[in-house]
């Protein structure tokens, strides 16, 4: 048991981080998409 909570814990804290910096990436680029698209427009 002690073996699935070191793995849990040396193997989550870097998925947590990947899934928060993969949404902050999204949110630019969606930013991004956005001005380009209303560019694109005028």
């Amino acid at each position: 048991m002690e073996q699935w909570v070191t793995l849990i814990q040396q193997i989550g804290f870097p998925i947590f981080v990947s899934f928060y910096l993969l949404h902050l990436l999204e949110t630019k680029l969606e930013a991004i998409h956005t001005t380009l698209v209303s560019l694109k427009v005028k």
